[in-house]
């Protein structure tokens, strides 16, 4: 399997990122291939699943203040951050399951489930079957049911042809989700670090994927996995959940809130008005505060 689009060693990082981002991720097999997984700190375990186009960087502000008293996982999906390229253009129901071997392989038997973006559907389809082993759930500007609306950022990376010249050429999807997907500007580390897997054309190829396995349509060939998790949603609903969102979002707006809110009507919700998509940019601290104490409170 070629590992061409994966970045570099560690010592060829850019300062910045080796500064932001100071772990060093354990290598795991799953079916598809390798995935590079941050697993720092000893205790309860945090298990934290990116969206897209995202990887485990999203995450590094709450790795550091939780590796002290947790084990923070998280894991880079195929063919994004350090994890090898996708064989093909998966679907949502293997990264479910790579995210199993995940836990398999570190022997995680109950966690905390971290997610934003389309890792909420993915760590809800897989704690949805395996509610026994989920303590409690986070969830920040994600969905994991059907959409009923979609921005027009998503509709046209989603046109025929075009979509993937956009997306894999101009890298204007990762790029346009820089800089629409916060409120105040990311600092010039933060958007290296945020856009340092897709510097090369064949390393967004995983980006473009992605996004054309959105489910929309009823015939779509991941439509029965998202169904299949907003069904076992209601094997969570029971589970301490944190709903921490920025109302901000383009796409995952407080529509999808509400959604959540519907669904699971014990969670705690914190609004973050002046938040974004990438909500752990703009919230900053308090958010970092915010899930300390939501975490430390589940018990285990």
């Amino acid at each position: 399997m070629s590992t061409d689009s994966r970045p570099g060693p560690q010592d060829a990082w850019p300062p910045s990122l080796r500064l932001l981002y100071p772990f060093q991720p354990r290598r795991i097999s799953t079916a598809t291939g390798e995935l590079s997984v941050v697993d720092e700190g000893e205790g309860p375990a945090i298990v934290m699943v990116h969206g897209n186009p995202s990887w485990s960087f999203l995450f590094r502000g709450l790795i550091l203040a939780l590796r002290d008293r947790y084990r923070c996982v998280a894991p880079d999906h195929q063919g994004c951050g350090f994890s090898d390229p996708q064989p093909h253009r998966m679907q949502m129901a293997e990264h479910s399951q790579n995210l199993e071997t995940v836990l398999d392989e570190l022997g995680i038997d109950r966690f905390i489930l971290v997610a934003h973006d389309w890792g909420g559907a993915i760590g809800a389809h897989r704690a949805g079957l395996n509610p026994e082993r989920v303590a409690g759930m986070v969830f920040l500007n994600t969905a994991a049911f059907p959409f009923r609306q979609m921005p027009w950022q998503i509709r046209l990376a989603r046109v025929p042809v075009l979509g993937r010249i956009l997306m894999e050429r101009f890298n204007l999807f990762a790029t346009g989700a820089a800089k629409q997907g916060v409120v105040q500007p990311l600092t010039p580390a933060a958007e290296e670090g945020i856009l340092f897997p897709w510097r090369e054309p064949p390393s967004r190829k995983a980006v473009s994927a992605f996004v054309e396995d959105i489910p929309w349509m009823k015939s779509h060939p991941s439509r029965p996995t998202l169904e299949e998790t907003e069904e076992n949603l209601k094997t969570l609903a029971a589970k301490p959940c944190l709903l921490a969102w920025g109302l901000k979002d383009f796409c995952f707006d407080e529509a999808f809130l509400n959604e959540w809110i519907n669904r699971f009507p014990k969670a705690e919700v914190e609004r973050y008005p002046e938040a974004g998509h990438y909500v752990f940019e703009d919230a900053g601290l308090p958010l970092l505060d915010r899930i300390q104490k939501f975490v430390d409170g589940v018990p285990f």
